[in-house]
């Protein structure tokens, strides 16, 4: 008979409460790895995505421009300042957040080519009419004035000033389609709803708390949130928190259906990566310093090729020419540039096809004019290849580039000129706008200083699910390790 080991007892009871840790931990894992969904406001690492919202779906970009102007972009010191509105269906995508405790919806403009989120604010004695209520930062328990001695305040630069006496940070922007907010310098909780139906929360987000707003923006439009370059946009502040300062858009067309809403990611995950990316470096000027400014060396009409570059003109020849903003309705190019690469369209189109030249505002062809042809078919224009710095080539499709016009039974090329020199200046900068970002996935990374471009089906992206996954903090430590750390009494890594 074999001798009974005096342990045999202890391993079995091992053994019992082996299997009974391990069925625990497989029941509480879902729960833990909720917990850790849930702790996505406090996660430094992780992006997360969001939708934009279009007001009504246009069938064209100019539907109702040509008696609006449609510019945004943030003024400098020295433009000069002129009248102009925009109409309601002006083909801007808002961007829905939250903020203050209770949270208060807001729909705001997303515009990569201003820096500054700020929203109407009451008391407002000078504000424009709007559909959703107002904020009110005095029912906010999160709502915290900036002073005027903070470095945030200082990063206002000629945009702010001090309000006597309490010395508070007070901001003046004024943009180029003359819309202006002037208000108070705050931080606030900000929360967005991520497409994987997680809310992510954001405190001590410096914000606009506008208080005088006026100009160009429609009474769905509650403000502006920059996702420009500066200091204060929304790119930069949230950079530490999502793991980069970095973002990423997928505008879907203008002719789909107005349920549809485009796709934003900001932080990891926002990558523009795979096959068909084309990537161009930043470039850096004073004037346009919040902007995201590329060199475009010139675009492919069909077989041609049309240079930026003219001879007789030599500020074209300099780096920097193009800006890419999602905040502008159309895209600008300047007036001798846009002639050649005009001239080259009518060349591949149907010459049976009689071409009109149209004002984008009515009776003012200083605010810019297009390229139409009278036609109610389907215009079987040509292909259109934007040439960056760096070898980046961006095919647009025929589809991209031209728009139909129904009400005036026309279609029009989507690239339009300008000779105002407060909408693209006497430096020959060009604005790539929304109208020909549709179905191009197109990433923004302020910490590597280059924009990328993808074609890709913005509709089949923005209907897909993200899934965000996020860690605990310490944040190397997975759920599992935590269940497991907490079920068996032992200390968690540190």
């Amino acid at each position: 008979m074999a001798v009974k080991n005096p342990n045999s007892s202890l391993r079995r009871l091992e053994k019992y409460y082996y299997r009974v840790v391990v069925t625990i931990i497989l029941v509480l894992h879902p729960v833990c790895y909720s917990v850790a969904a849930a702790n996505i406001n406090n996660n430094h690492h992780s992006g997360f995505s969001t939708h934009l919202i279009r007001k009504k779906s246009l069938n064209s970009p100019f539907h109702n421009h040509r008696k609006n102007k449609v510019f945004r972009r943030l003024m400098g010191p020295n433009t000069p300042q002129s009248p102009l509105t925009m109409d309601e269906d002006d083909g801007e995508h808002l961007m829905k957040f939250s903020i203050g405790t209770p949270p208060v919806d807001i729909y705001a403009v997303a515009d990569s080519g201003s820096t500054l989120l700020w929203t109407q604010c009451k008391p407002c004695d000078g504000c424009y009419k709007m559909k959703h209520a107002m904020f009110d930062p005095k029912k906010s328990s999160t709502y915290r004035k900036v002073p005027c001695s903070t470095k945030e305040c200082s990063f206002l630069e000629d945009n702010g000033f001090c309000s006597l006496p309490k010395m508070v940070c007070t901001y003046y922007y004024a943009y180029v389609d003359d819309s202006i907010s002037k208000g108070v310098l705050a931080k606030e909780t900000i929360i967005l709803t991520s497409t994987s139906g997680k809310p992510v929360s954001l405190k001590n987000i410096v914000m606009g708390c506008g208080h005088n707003n006026s100009g160009s923006l429609t009474e769905n439009q509650m403000g502006v949130i920059g996702l420009g370059r500066g200091p204060l946009s929304f790119i930069s502040q949230i950079g530490p928190l999502v793991g980069g300062k970095k973002f990423s858009h997928c505008l879907v067309p203008t002719d789909t259906d107005p349920k549809t809403a485009s796709k934003i990611s900001f932080g990891n995950g926002s990558e523009v990566s795979g096959d068909g990316v084309v990537t161009t470096s930043l470039v850096d000027k004073a004037l346009f310093q919040d902007q995201y400014l590329v060199t475009l060396e010139g675009v492919t009409v069909g077989n041609k090729f049309v240079p930026f570059s003219s001879q007789g003109n030599l500020k074209l020849f300099e780096k920097g020419n193009m800006i890419v903003d999602s905040g502008t309705t159309l895209t600008y190019l300047p007036q001798d540039f846009y002639e050649r690469v005009v001239t080259q369209v009518k060349k591949t189109v149907n010459p049976k096809l009689d071409p009109v030249y149209m004002n984008i505002v009515l009776d003012d062809p200083t605010e810019g004019t297009q390229l139409c042809f009278k036609t109610t078919k389907n215009l079987k224009g040509p292909d259109v290849t934007m040439h960056f710095e760096g070898g980046a080539k961006l095919k647009l499709t025929a589809e991209q580039v031209f728009f139909e016009d129904p009400e005036n039974k026309l279609y029009c090329f989507g690239m339009v000129n300008t000779s105002r020199s407060d909408t693209i200046g006497e430096d020959q900068v060009g604005i790539y706008g929304n109208n020909l970002q549709g179905n191009i996935l197109i990433g923004y990374d302020l910490d590597r200083r280059v924009v990328s471009f993808k074609p890709a089906d913005c509709i089949k992206m923005s209907s897909s699910n993200v899934m965000v996954l996020v860690p605990l903090i310490p944040l190397h430590i997975s759920p599992l390790t935590f269940c497991v750390c907490f079920l068996l009494m032992y200390s968690c890594p540190r």
